[in-house]
Formats: structure tokens, C-alpha cells, sequence
């Protein structure tokens, strides 16, 4: 990739003009690695002991712009797998309250990621920090799991180190943060998941639960082991909800209404069903 520099607008924000996946209709991306179903103890990432960067200095992030207002407004980290066919585009708002986000971009490279190009703008939502994010190993975008859910974990746990007023409004506030949540989430009422015709070759599973760490990489194993296909997605958290879009295919096909109702209520009993910890066994 050509352009590898950090470019972050300096001085005045420039407004959003709205985020536009590229005009490719159905066009193929490159797809997440699938998981392997004969080692599903590598690929649970549930345990609040996942291991992810520290920031390193306070001093190195903020600007100055944090508030500190009564209302505090809603976390948001967005990762976007299909805006660009050769990068990953992490979105990460609170509001007005973040800076330039220097550490994160310094906790992603540690990592072993790149960050390629970084840009904020502003709207009546508050600043947007978006980055677009490539392997070091190999320049392309995350195709892993695994290591998605990393990123996700990380910028939240750097959000919630400089904006600790956010732990309350985020489900990791429980994990990472100084003050859990103070609501409490419903799963039964909070989870909710659909499944749409995408074209000839695909389906749009959209699924919206609860949050908690490790949600991405099960999802994303649950639907391998039904030997659905995971093309590409998006994973949204918003606050103490997790919303995700994945677009999947089985065998090169839109899923049947039979599959579509196999996938939902295998999605619906991991979702509803209570979370017991490794350790208690």
C-alpha cells in the first residue's frame, strides 16, 4: 500500500460527510480466516484476563478536550471490515471528549498492526476518529478473529484509562473500568437477530445482544461451526450493546430458510443462555 503515513488533520476539524462502503454492489472482499472447529479452546476470548496494551502515558493522548459535563455521552467503537477492500476502518466517538487518540494508535502497532492513515471529523454526534488499520506481517487488512476482538478490547480499555466517566456506560466498565455498569442489561429482551437475502451470493446476518469481552470471536465461531461462511462484517459497540453485520455465505450461496433458522437459534440459545466461568470448573 502506497500511503503509510498518519495523517491526522491538524488545527480545525473538517465536518463528516457521512460514511459510504465503496460502490462495488457485491463485490467479493477478502474474508475473515475461518476458525478452526477442532480447537475451540484458542478461540475463546470471554476471560476478562485477555491479555491487551496498556496505554502508556497519559500525557501522550488528550488535548485538553475532555469535559467533564453531567451527561456523558454514549461510547461508540465501530470496526468496519467493508468500507475498504484492503484495510480495516476503526471509528471510535465519546462525544466531543476525544483527543487525538495518539496512544491508541501507538497500543494498535503493538499489536502488530499498522496504522495507515488516521483522520477525525466532526459532527452533531461529537468527533470521529477513524483509522485505517493493515497487518504489519502482511499490509493487508484483519482477517482474524481473534485479533479483531483484540483491537476492539483495546481501544475500549484506552477509552475507559483517559474517560474513566465512561466505564459507567460501557459493558467493559465491568472489566476494564473503575465503575461498572450501573444498568443492567436484559438479554432476553436486549438480543435480537436477523437474517436477510444480500444478492445472489450472500446473506446479511445482523445480530444485536448484550455486550462483553470476548462476543466477537465466539459469534464469528458459532457461525464457522456450522460451516457458514464469514465474508465480511461490521462490529459496532454502543455502549452496553454489541451490534453486529455479517455478510455469510454457505457454499458459495445465500443461506436457505432451513440454514437461516439452524444459524438464528444457535446464535439464540449461546446469546441467552447464563455465562458460567472457565475458572469455576
Amino acid at each position: 500500500m502506497a500511503e503509510m503515513a498518519v495523517t491526522v488533520a491538524a488545527g480545525t476539524l473538517r465536518p463528516c460527510s457521512g460514511v459510504s462502503p465503496a460502490a462495488s454492489g457485491n463485490r467479493r472482499l477478502a474474508g475473515w480466516r475461518p476458525l478452526a472447529p477442532a480447537a475451540p479452546a484458542k478461540l475463546r476470548l470471554s476471560s476478562p484476563a485477555l491479555r491487551v496494551p496498556r496505554a502508556a502515558s497519559p500525557a501522550a493522548v488528550e488535548d485538553g478536550s475532555s469535559s467533564n459535563t453531567d451527561t456523558v455521552p454514549t461510547p461508540k467503537v465501530i470496526i468496519d471490515q467493508d468500507s475498504d477492500p484492503d484495510a480495516t476502518i476503526v471509528e471510535v466517538t465519546l462525544g466531543d471528549r476525544l483527543g487525538d487518540l495518539l496512544d491508541t494508535m501507538s497500543a494498535l502497532r503493538n499489536l502488530g498492526l499498522n496504522v495507515v492513515k488516521a483522520s477525525v471529523c466532526l459532527d452533531s454526534s461529537g468527533k470521529h476518529n477513524k483509522f485505517a488499520i493493515t497487518k504489519s506481517s502482511t499490509g493487508r487488512k484483519i482477517d482474524d478473529p481473534e485479533l479483531l476482538e483484540a483491537v476492539r478490547l483495546t481501544i475500549i480499555n484506552n477509552m475507559l484509562e483517559y474517560h474513566p466517566e465512561a466505564s459507567s456506560q460501557l459493558a467493559m466498565g465491568a472489566t476494564f473500568g473503575i465503575e461498572p455498569p450501573t444498568e443492567v442489561v436484559d438479554v432476553d429482551i436486549a438480543t435480537h437477530i436477523d437474517i436477510y437475502d444480500d444478492g445472489p451470493e450472500r446473506s446479511l446476518l445482523v445480530v444485536e445482544s448484550a455486550d462483553r469481552p470476548g462476543l466477537l470471536v465466539d459469534l464469528v465461531k458459532i457461525i464457522a461451526d456450522i460451516n457458514i461462511t464469514v465474508q465480511s462484517g461490521e462490529f459496532d459497540t454502543e455502549g452496553l450493546l454489541a451490534k453486529a453485520k455479517f455478510h455469510v455465505s454457505y457454499r458459495g450461496k445465500p443461506l436457505i430458510k432451513a440454514l437461516q433458522q439452524v444459524l438464528a437459534n444457535s446464535l439464540r440459545y449461546f446469546l441467552r443462555r447464563p455465562t458460567t466461568e472457565d475458572a469455576s470448573f
